[in-house]
């Protein structure tokens, strides 16, 4: 039976730079891939029926995994909903990832809901990947860094 990831963050940031690091190739390869991985963005539409193609490199080892989707809700600043399918026949399946953004008093509140993932991938590594991304994510869209 497939799982379903549930996170939630509240970073301390704009709703229109968290969802920026969402749809920007560059932001997405320096926080997306979790520790141990570089990532390439193939490519980005970033449209309702636009599609996206990534692919994370295990540095250790060299071997790659590409996954891909397609867009079919981008609300700005908001909410973005999209479909992840991995390359890999036996990581068999589409899932669909619900990030919600919500503008809150001291920052942005993230929720993120991925249904459909593979039986043959745990849960737990799901959860220990994402908390890892979401952890570089942090990095990326707190600092105010002005030019003077």
């Amino acid at each position: 039976m497939p799982s379903t990831i549930r996170l939630h963050r509240v970073f301390k940031s704009t709703p229109e730079r968290v969802y920026n690091a969402f749809i920007d190739p560059e932001a997405m390869v320096k926080w997306l891939p979790p520790h141990g991985f570089t990532g390439k963005v193939h490519h980005l539409d970033a449209k309702v029926g636009g599609t996206y193609k990534m692919s994370f490199k295990n540095f250790t080892t060299g071997d790659a995994h590409s996954f891909g989707g397609e867009y079919l809700e981008l609300v700005k600043n908001q909410r973005i909903k999209h479909t992840d399918k991995f390359d890999d026949p036996n990581l068999p399946g589409t899932m669909t990832v619900t990030i919600e953004l919500k503008k809150v008093m001291v920052g942005t509140e993230i929720t993120i809901t991925q249904e459909g993932v593979p039986d043959v991938i745990p849960a737990e590594a799901c959860y220990l990947g994402w908390s890892e991304s979401l952890d570089l994510l942090k990095l990326l869209v707190e600092p105010e860094i002005r030019q003077g």
